[in-house]
């Protein structure tokens, strides 16, 4: 497809990065503004994305649809874009399980083909190259990586099966969230103690441990409120496999503790005391 114009959904920090970097090689990058607030508007405007009015539009008028949203969001929307019969490629690129993945396939008829898609790194900009990975039929994943080839968003292709990215993804999301949580759980433990100081000298003497960087636990508490729900996913996948989930329920369960402190400015010391309270 040459020149295919893109649609993304919900374009958040991630969102809009990767798909800014989709216009390098297709077309124009369309947004819906319907129901979308200031800071949307200013973030679409940033990465040079066209605002459209209605959904509808947007689907008629794109070849590409990336969704990029939180979890809890992910089915709904997809049934949406599949009620208004879209025609195109669906990139299902949330962080979803592999059976919410493959559910969300079905929701699609024959002119629809969807690819399971995970982003792992940070948003594409100021020099970060996180890596798109793919699964799903050939055709559609290699059209994807033409899409992206020569961006700040590097892609690889996992197979034909959807599901295989969302299960990368939480895999990924049960060490490296899960990891940081127990940062701020021992931390929190020591500093009651009056031994954080302590823990963060044994830390710092092991090479690359999470405690050893404790300015990442209020970057964790102002990511909460989307960490927890990927952290749910990817204990319903553990638990299809037949391993022990609750681990990650629980850890999911912490994270709440800080949902009001939704993409805020902590201290770590603010972030411990917020923590510390039910």
């Amino acid at each position: 497809m040459a020149q295919p114009t893109v649609g993304i959904l919900h374009p958040g920090s991630m969102g809009a990065a990767v798909a800014a970097c989709a216009a390098t090689n297709g077309g124009s990058v369309l947004w819906c503004e319907a129901g979308r607030g200031p800071a949307t508007v200013a973030r679409a405007e940033r990465f040079g994305l066209t605002g459209v009015a209605t959904l509808r539009e947007l689907l008629d008028r794109s070849d590409v649809v990336i969704s990029l949203c939180p979890p809890a969001a992910a089915e709904d929307l997809a049934l949406e874009v599949a009620e208004h019969g879209f025609a195109g490629v669906y990139l299902e690129a949330n962080a979803i399980s592999p059976e919410k993945a493959f559910r969300t396939a079905g929701l699609f008829g024959p002119a629809t083909t969807v690819v399971d898609g995970a982003v792992i790194g940070s948003p594409p900009v100021r020099g970060k190259t996180p890596t798109l990975y793919l699964s799903g039929p050939a055709a559609a994943t290699a059209e994807l990586e033409q899409l992206f080839a020569g961006t700040a968003v590097r892609t690889k292709a996992l197979g034909d099966e959807v599901g295989q990215a969302s299960a990368l993804k939480l895999a990924y999301t049960a060490y490296q969230k899960a990891s940081r949580v127990l940062v701020a759980l021992a931390t929190g433990l020591a500093r009651e103690h009056g031994v954080d100081e302590e823990l963060l000298d044994v830390a710092s003497r092991r090479a690359s441990s999470y405690l050893a960087e404790p300015e990442y636990i209020a970057k964790t508490a102002a990511r909460a409120w989307r960490w927890g729900p990927e952290l749910e996913e990817a204990a319903d996948t553990l638990a299809a496999a037949g391993l022990p989930a609750e681990m990650l329920h629980a850890a999911a369960t912490t994270l709440a503790r800080w949902n009001e402190a939704k993409d805020s400015e902590l201290t770590v010391a603010d972030a411990l005391d917020q923590l510390a309270q039910p």
